[in-house]
Formats: C-alpha cells, structure tokens, sequence
C-alpha cells in the first residue's frame, strides 16, 4: 500500500463522522435525549480525531500522485488548502463537543445552548468536508470538475485513437 492509498483509505472519515454526528445531534435534540447528545459529541470527537491521520498522509499522497501524468499541481494546491481549513474547524468542531460532552455530564445551564452551537459548527464543518471530498476527487477524476469542462477537443479526449482505424 503507497501513501496515495493510504490516504484514501483514511480521508474519508473526518468526511463520515460529521454527517453521522449531525443526524444523531439532530435527534437527540428533538427527542431531548441527553445520553443521544453524547453519542453525538463523542461522534464529532471521533471525527476530529480522525482527521489527523487523514491530514498526516496528504503529504505523501502528494509526492505520489503529482508524478502521475495528467495531474495538475492547481488541483492538488486546492485541494490541500481547503482541507487544512477542513482540519481546523474539524479540530474546533472536536473541541467544542468535548465542551458540549463535560457540560452535559455536569448538567451546566448552558448545556442545551452548547448543543445548537455544535450543531451550527457541524453544518459548516460539513459545508468543508464537501469542499474537501470534492477538491480531492477533482484531482484525478476529470468528469467531476466544474471549473475545466473537458470539451470535445481537447487533447483530455483526444488521448484515445479511433479504434475503427480512420484517422478523422
């Protein structure tokens, strides 16, 4: 296994736990069911976590896959700068669960308003994961870029012959 597979392999959990963390959030606080709040805080805990490893092996991944022909270091460069932000809220979103989960333990007044807090910070934090997933797949999967559609012309399509054995 080389480091571009074991960065696949990694990164797609800080992309999971958030969405799961968020549904089971979200229920907890419409059943109002403090045990299920901290299944959740736990979950985004996991999923800051998670996001170390994910951020560790990127570098490697990199040294890895610019070698490969047809992959723009563009793409690479955005992708790297959007999961570093990624990471970051990641890591707060980690953070302010950890508070969430003391303050629920402790039965804080403000425990419930942590909760929307946490809540609010996991839709960002998703709105990145996204960024990431996507940023990251751009760079060797063509037919999901936005920014560069391939045309018909372009020597991206042009790479295969006509295998009819016309040179049109």
């Amino acid at each position: 296994m080389n480091q571009a597979h074991f960065h696949l392999v990694l990164n797609h959990l800080p992309i999971v736990f958030p969405i799961v963390g968020l549904l089971v959030l979200g229920g907890g606080l419409i059943v109002r069911s403090e045990i299920i709040k901290r299944i959740a805080y736990g979950i985004f805990i996991m999923g800051a976590l998670s996001a170390i490893p994910a951020l560790l092996t990127g570098e490697g991944a990199e040294d890895v896959v610019e070698k490969i022909q047809g992959v723009s270091e563009q793409y690479i460069k955005t992708h790297e700068e959007v999961a570093e932000v990624f990471a970051i809220l990641s890591f707060i979103l980690g953070t302010v669960s950890l508070a969430g989960l003391w303050a629920n333990w402790k039965q804080k007044s403000y425990s419930n308003a942590l909760s929307f807090v946490t809540l609010a910070l996991s839709l960002v934090v998703l709105f990145y994961s996204q960024r990431t997933g996507t940023t990251g797949g751009e760079i060797r999967h063509t037919e999901i870029r936005t920014a560069t559609a391939v045309s018909p012309s372009s020597p991206e399509n042009n790479s295969t012959k006509n295998n009819d054995g016309d040179d049109d």
